[in-house]
């Protein structure tokens, strides 16, 4: 059988521009997703959860981990891109700013990590986890961004591209194979994956 590796985004959270985006934890609606999520049946393979060391992250995987009986192992260093130079902002100038972040990838913008470390970062920390060649699907829960930069590296190494991105809203998955590092799909919303 072939292992299958799913990159899950945090579905909603609690938007609180008085707490540090890293603490925000899920919604009313996010936690309900999560919640329905650990029963779904194709997770039912998986040996192990890894998550971002963010709140909204880690709650995510906590509750998938507490349906599947599994330990969720938590990596610092799968933080959404840095964004703390900026700190929170308005929905429409955040989007404005993510579309630059996308669109100049080897630049800081507004003080922004840049596109280019955020991949190396994220597909660093992945390759350690997949190192271990572990029997079994393995789940990382993490954030939009980094993920986005996940799938274009996976993806055949298609440039880094906004167009890559999931929907809003979070909640979104995509699959590679183990082995062959080939993406099975892009990003689904997380009920309609089978």
């Amino acid at each position: 059988m072939t292992d299958i590796i799913r990159y899950l985004t945090h579905p909603q959270v609690k938007i609180d521009a008085a707490i540090p985006v890293p603490l925000w934890g899920l919604s009313a609606v996010g936690l309900a997703r999560a919640d329905a999520l650990g029963n779904a049946r194709w997770l039912s393979d998986t040996t192990q959860i890894v998550s971002s060391g963010e709140r909204k992250a880690i709650e995510t995987a906590e509750i998938i981990a507490g349906k599947l009986d599994i330990a969720v192992e938590v990596r610092e260093l799968m933080h959404e891109n840095d964004r703390s130079a900026t700190g929170f902002l308005p929905p429409d100038e955040f989007e404005a700013v993510a579309d630059q972040f996308f669109a100049q990838p080897s630049v800081s913008i507004r003080g922004w990590e840049r596109a280019i470390d955020a991949q190396s970062r994220i597909v660093r920390e992945v390759e350690q986890v997949l190192a271990r060649d572990r029997a079994g699907d393995v789940l990382f829960v993490g954030h939009g961004a980094v993920g986005t930069l996940l799938f274009c590296h996976y993806a055949g190494g298609v440039a880094i591209d906004r167009a890559h991105d999931q929907p809003d809203g979070g909640g979104h998955c995509f699959a590679f194979v183990k082995h062959a590092r080939r993406v099975l799909h892009p990003w689904r919303p997380m009920e309609e994956l089978v």
